[in-house]
């Protein structure tokens, strides 16, 4: 049987929502935020319960020149098992069943609580998308920035771009090929893809002391991962100093090569075949503000903005770098120690 904690419903919180005239007020949604990797993402369907398994190819077999009466050695090519695993995200609404009646409209009050979980989904979704590591905590998926995160001796370390900052107030672009080959978000096979939101009726439910009374309640679902098919699809410029950012000075002054735009140029000829895949830089909104800055400095023609449409049919201006959409993520750091 649940127990009312103080994460519940209130009175309080009934009052708050309340206009002057006693309805539903709408709120002012103060505390969202701007994550566009959910608009651009390809979700695919694992073939496990708890995510997907693949085999990835790590080697070529080995061919040779031969002469008239002679063979050449038998070879064959090397190949990998990889697993990729899935989390389960949960949140839960307890509403006391008295205390939704006061409003007078219930099930009006009991949906405005649906956008702020949500939003709330949505950002643990892409903070861990980002920066999720069992390692920390195995309930949590493995994310981008840890599978990227050594510019030398790692398989991948070709694929991290060094924009020469140190210290603890660094950031990171993230330039990513969404396709089902390529990188994408998974989810369990036989499950949604998508948030599962499960009104479970009115219950009875138990205070702090564990006396009962009723609730309605509320589940929120999320089964997730990211996986990535293919790690060629994905450029981290990492080390891009904040400080030196906003003043254009040393690691970012306009002469040198590590300054964003020279190493955003560099990062899009990492990727094997944009033809195969859907292609998006992804940054914190500070380095989309002095992206422009850089860009017009040097030149008027590297940046673009254009009309366009989300994919759930949502109008906007997109900006786009070479031809390539720049998407804000404020749940992007901008406190990144130095990548090594």
């Amino acid at each position: 049987m649940a127990v009312l904690t103080a994460n519940n419903m209130t009175l309080a919180d009934i009052t708050s929502r309340l206009d002057p005239n006693g309805k539903i007020a709408k709120v002012a949604e103060i505390l969202n935020q701007t994550n566009e990797m959910l608009e651009d993402a390809v979700f695919t369907e694992g073939n496990l319960p708890t995510g997907d398994e693949y085999s990835q190819r790590t080697g070529l077999p080995l061919i040779y020149y031969r002469s008239i009466n002679q063979g050449v050695p038998n070879s064959k090519s090397t190949s990998v098992i990889v697993k990729e695993a899935t989390g389960m995200m949960e949140g839960r609404s307890m509403v006391d069943t008295e205390l939704a009646k006061l409003n007078g409209s219930t099930n009006e009050f009991l949906l405005s609580e649906n956008k702020p979980f949500i939003e709330a989904m949505n950002q643990a979704y892409v903070q861990n998308m980002l920066y999720g590591n069992p390692a920390n905590d195995n309930r949590q998926i493995l994310g981008v920035m840890p599978r990227y995160s050594a510019i030398s001796g790692a398989g991948n370390a070709q694929n991290l771009l060094d924009a020469g900052g140190t210290g603890s107030n660094n950031a990171s672009i993230l330039l990513m090929g969404w396709g089902e080959e390529t990188v994408s978000c998974l989810y369990p096979k036989g499950s949604i893809a998508g948030l599962e939101q499960e009104y479970l009726g009115e219950r009875t439910v138990l205070d702090a002391n564990g006396n009962q009374f009723e609730a309605h309640v509320t589940k929120w679902m999320w089964k997730n991962g990211v996986k990535v098919k293919d790690w060629r699809y994905i450029v981290r410029i990492c080390n891009v100093n904040i400080t030196d950012l906003l003043a254009q000075s040393g690691t970012q002054s306009t002469s040198a090569a590590t300054q964003i735009i020279n190493l955003m140029s560099r990062a899009m000829d990492r990727i094997p075949s944009a033809g195969n895949c859907r292609l998006a830089f992804y940054m914190p909104r500070t380095l989309i503000s002095m992206l422009r800055i850089a860009a017009l400095n040097k030149s008027t023609n590297a940046l673009s903005i254009e009309d366009a449409l989300t994919q759930f049919g949502h109008h906007y201006s997109q900006t786009k770098f070479l031809g390539v959409p720049v998407r804000k993520v404020d749940q992007m750091l901008l406190t990144e120690a130095r990548v090594a």
